[in-house]
């Protein structure tokens, strides 16, 4: 066992000697020492009950044989953090788990690991740095909260809450009608219920095989989520017992290899995840070592029918829909049969191959999860544009348009997301336009902001389908709309988002992958010598840190000393 380098033989005696100072009996030594990384936080939904979730996963670890030792990452909830300088902490966030992770796990020699993770940058951060420690690891999230209903019955959930705000500016709703909304949006601990980043991740850690069946869908806080925990604990147990060659087998990276990504992606674009999914899974691949990049989404996407729409692209359905129909597992069998290459079979942590575990699922309703033959879209829900504007990509989430796949309108600039709400807010958008918020990207931030707020005004004040945004920044999974996100180069790096002025005519073409500014090259040209990047000021010392390190979007916002 690895443990043995910190509990084994004479000169280990001083380990020993802390090991039971933490409650470690002389019959414990002997048995796989787990790690249970939580991450556990009052601040949000989705982890406040997290702490009691790990005292179940203890107690089935030890019943099962092995020792736990539970220690806790950071997190950051982006609602909260939404809309002020605390977004800028998010995605930096990520990187502060992922080394955390790496640090306790191989300082202290454990064997093996269960991760409990539920929302936003928390779950890429614990799969990055479970694939530096590369021992065997089982995930099981938090799970999703329920929807919340209105009065009425109406199903509700806290893109509803955003979008209100920009209701109620418009004057299309009353002060009464938005405070019901914010009551009754998120009703209970959990993951916010529909397919926005932390259930996109939650689910697509089924399709990599690192979660057990349900981890994505089964309702946080129930007693089919309590036997998932348990289930999770026994497996990481059986695993970490066995002997040599079966662990070597379970390992994270041979788990989590280049089948396991394109099959992430893959689910992805049939379930119409997140766009953020895009920045974490190439993160999640370059620590896989996994020869993955951006121009292979569209190719992944041109195969896969979008064949279940969740809120926000359909506001009714919830993750708690998608459980009732089948789960993701069923997804997964539709999927594949548009053809038998379209996910790989791959081992799973449980055991089985990817083909063994869905091989007799079936979907319960088709109302909710669709036949291949029904899609709602015979491409994925999420597309790579280029153009000159994006020379090495930016992200749609196509499921999310509201309005027309081809645009062409004017650009109306801004260099800040607070720049972009004060401008929306006081009528400076109009329909035609296209609202480009740069000097948010990973860089330029720094820490690549999410840009709900702007994007909720947006479709409150019923110009959804009137006008598209581009951004270097990116969004909430909760953003609906033409936007588009991740612009690459970003303006802090010299992107020519940085060059565009107001009436600038930008062109937009969903189905043929184009992001274009109608600029001339000698115009192009002739604006750049003259262009200086803005260079925000930074108190922060992380911040500064950070901005010096990352990369752009299109390489997964990934920090890089060298």
């Amino acid at each position: 066992m690895r443990s043995n380098e910190i509990k084994e033989g004479f000169a280990r005696a001083p380990h020993r000697s802390l090991l039971r100072a933490t409650g470690v009996k002389d019959e414990d030594f002997a048995k796989p020492f787990i790690g249970v990384a939580n991450s556990f936080i009052e601040i949000i939904p989705g982890h406040f009950f997290l702490n009691k979730v790990a005292e179940v996963i203890k107690e089935e670890i030890r019943a099962n044989g092995c020792v736990p030792f539970e220690f806790n990452t950071i997190g950051v909830d982006d609602g909260i953090a939404m809309g002020h300088d605390g977004m800028l902490y998010s995605l930096p966030s990520r990187e502060i788990i992922a080394n955390s992770i790496e640090t306790v796990m191989n300082a202290h020699k454990l064997d093996a690991m269960i991760a409990i993770p539920n929302c936003d940058k928390i779950v890429p951060g614990m799969i990055m740095g479970a694939l530096r420690v590369d021992v065997p690891t089982v995930f099981v999230s938090g799970g999703p909260m329920a929807a919340g209903h209105m009065e009425d019955g109406t199903p509700i959930d806290l893109a509803t809450v955003f979008e209100g705000v920009g209701e109620y500016e418009a004057g299309n709703i009353t002060e009464d009608t938005l405070t019901e909304m914010e009551c009754n949006a998120c009703p209970s601990g959990g993951s916010c219920s529909g397919m926005f980043t932390a259930n996109s991740m939650n689910t697509l850690m089924e399709a990599m095989g690192i979660a057990l069946p349900g981890n994505g869908t089964i309702l946080a806080l129930t007693p089919e989520r309590t036997e998932l925990y348990k289930k999770a604990a026994r497996r990481i147990c059986e695993i970490a017992k066995a002997d040599a060659v079966e662990r070597e087998k379970f390992r994270m990276r041979n788990i989590l290899n280049e089948n396991a990504v394109r099959n992430a992606f893959a689910v992805d674009m049939a379930m119409g995840g997140s766009s953020n999914t895009v920045l974490h899974m190439l993160a999640i691949a370059r620590e896989a070592d996994v020869n993955f990049n951006l121009k292979d989404i569209n190719a992944i996407s041109k195969r896969v029918s979008h064949i279940a729409k969740i809120s926000p692209s359909l506001t009714t359905v919830h993750m708690e829909d998608i459980n009732t129909a089948g789960g993701v597992n069923a997804v997964m069998h539709e999927m594949m049969k548009r053809g038998n290459d379209i996910l790989a079979d791959n081992l799973s942590i449980s055991g089985e191959t990817l083909y063994e575990k869905v091989k007799d699922a079936k979907i319960l309703n088709t109302d909710i999860i669709h036949t291949i033959d029904n899609p709602y879209s015979e491409v994925g829900g999420l597309a790579i544009l280029y153009g000159n504007l994006a020379e090495q990509g930016a992200v749609i989430k196509t499921a999310g348009i509201t309005g027309d796949r081809v645009f062409t309108g004017t650009a109306i600039c801004f260099d800040s997301q607070d720049e972009a709400i004060e401008g929306i807010l006081a009528g400076k958008v109009k329909a035609g336009n296209v609202v480009v918020i740069r000097y948010e990207g990973p860089r330029g931030g720094p820490g690549m902001q999410e840009m709900l707020s702007p994007t909720s005004l947006i479709m409150g004040m019923g110009l959804g389908d009137k006008v598209a945004l581009i951004t270097d920044g990116r969004f909430s999974g909760a953003t609906r709309g033409a936007s588009i996100g991740h612009v690459s180069p970003e303006a802090a790096e010299g992107g020519l988002i940085g060059l565009l002025v107001d009436g600038d005519e930008i062109h937009i073409d969903v189905d043929q992958y184009i992001l274009q500014a109608n600029l001339s090259d000698e115009e192009i040209t002739k604006r750049r010598a003259d262009f200086t990047p803005l260079v925000k000021p930074l108190k922060s010392k992380w911040l500064r840190q950070y901005r010096a390190l990352v990369t752009n979007a299109s390489a997964g916002a990934v920090l890089e000393a060298e």
